[in-house]
């Protein structure tokens, strides 16, 4: 890792790691000496960025020259708040580091007023019963939705039949009890929906389906809607 590289990593980690962070802990997170900690903590500082604490007690990133600072109401900093910590308790592991990740890089640049309400916020999201956990790579999935390429997997059906789909990804969304994949299945010829705890060995096949995923999305959504819309229409009455 050069030097650069090694400064950035360590301006990540302090952002990411609770503060204050130990000069123990950051070398345990980039792989370097308690003495290259302290080394580049003083080129840090130099460059501009206000870092409090010294070698025994921990640091913490104060001010990042590096980003413009941000303004929230109380309850957009709240809503963020509640947003992420949703996202750490249902998303796959990525996803989960992702979130706690966002959150400390939104704290660094936050004024110190709004930062200390981040940090002490009134809401916060608690499962008990998270989400069956996928059986592929979700982030190999999410990526091969935004590159829109075809993806094959394994399948198992709530009846347990087993098959093998060929399916174009729309899009995921994280129910109460799993993780949903909307995809047009070539197989079916039809848009379907996919549990991911259901699915195995997911590989990326090509070809790939740009520019059609977003209006493929908006058809799937759509019909979505006109099927609930007509089972309302069917439901009988109540008083």
């Amino acid at each position: 890792m050069s030097r650069i590289s090694r400064l950035f990593q360590t301006m990540q980690a302090l952002r990411r790691l609770a503060p204050p962070a130990t000069a123990d802990a950051l070398a345990h997170d980039l792989g370097v000496s308690r003495r290259t900690i302290y080394r580049d903590i003083d080129t840090l500082r130099s460059l501009g960025a206000v870092i409090d604490g010294a070698a025994g007690f921990g640091y913490t990133l104060i001010e990042d020259n590096a980003l413009p600072p941000l303004g929230f109401e109380d309850e957009e900093l709240e809503a963020l708040v509640l947003g992420l910590r949703e996202v750490e308790q249902i998303g796959d592991p990525e996803l989960a580091i992702a979130a706690g990740t966002a959150l400390s890089k939104l704290q660094a640049r936050l004024p110190p007023s709004q930062s200390h309400r981040l940090s002490h916020a009134v809401l916060t999201a608690r499962r008990f019963d998270r989400p069956a956990p996928p059986g592929i790579d979700v982030k190999a999935l999410r990526e091969a939705t935004w590159d829109e390429v075809i993806v094959s997997f394994a399948y198992r059906d709530g009846k347990g039949a087993q098959t093998t789909r060929s399916v174009k990804p729309l899009g995921l969304s994280y129910m109460d009890r799993s993780t949903m994949m909307l995809g047009w299945c070539l197989l079916r010829q039809d848009f379907r929906v996919f549990r991911l705890d259901r699915m195995r060995s997911l590989v990326r096949t090509g070809p790939s389906f740009r520019p059609n995923r977003i209006p493929l999305l908006r058809q799937a959504v759509a019909q979505i809607q006109a099927e609930i819309t007509a089972m309302a229409d069917t439901r009988p009455p109540t008083d």
